[in-house]
């Protein structure tokens, strides 16, 4: 399989915390914080088979109301295109709360072969479990 080429967003989130760390800032200063945070690890911490080529944090920052609590949330868009060796990599790369859009830039089509397919299904697996084991400590430190 030739390299892939994808464009992926993520939007990174602020609910308004209150903690001593994020005491007299905005939400929406919170989010670009985060986005900054997170764009920064990116960029400085290297994932096996991921070669980021671009990174476009020029959307604003958007805020909707949580219909459940009413508090506003407050999200700061990032567009990522990369490259990556195998499929398996794009999935560790978006399995991430943020993720929301995928685009495939190159290659035009994909064929998998019956092994290659056993072996993103397999990943696939792993990366659900991975995501259930982090929600799972996630709400255990908020218990």
């Amino acid at each position: 399989m030739s390299k892939l080429r994808l464009r992926v967003r993520f939007d990174y989130i602020s609910q308004g915390r209150t903690g001593k760390l994020f005491r007299n800032k905005g939400s929406e200063q919170l989010a670009e914080e985060i986005r900054q945070h997170k764009v920064s690890q990116i960029r400085n911490i290297p994932l096996q088979g991921i070669h980021i080529e671009d990174i476009d944090m020029s959307q604003e920052v958007y805020s909707v109301m949580d219909e459940i609590t009413g508090r506003r949330i407050c999200y700061a868009p990032v567009v990522i295109v990369f490259a990556a060796d195998t499929l398996g990599d794009v999935l560790r790369f978006i399995m991430k709360e943020e993720f929301r859009t995928i685009e495939i830039l190159q290659p035009e089509q994909l064929e998998l072969s019956r092994i290659e397919l056993e072996r993103l299904l397999l990943r696939i697996n792993e990366e659900l479990i991975n995501y259930r084991d982090y929600l799972e400590r996630k709400i255990d430190n908020w218990k």
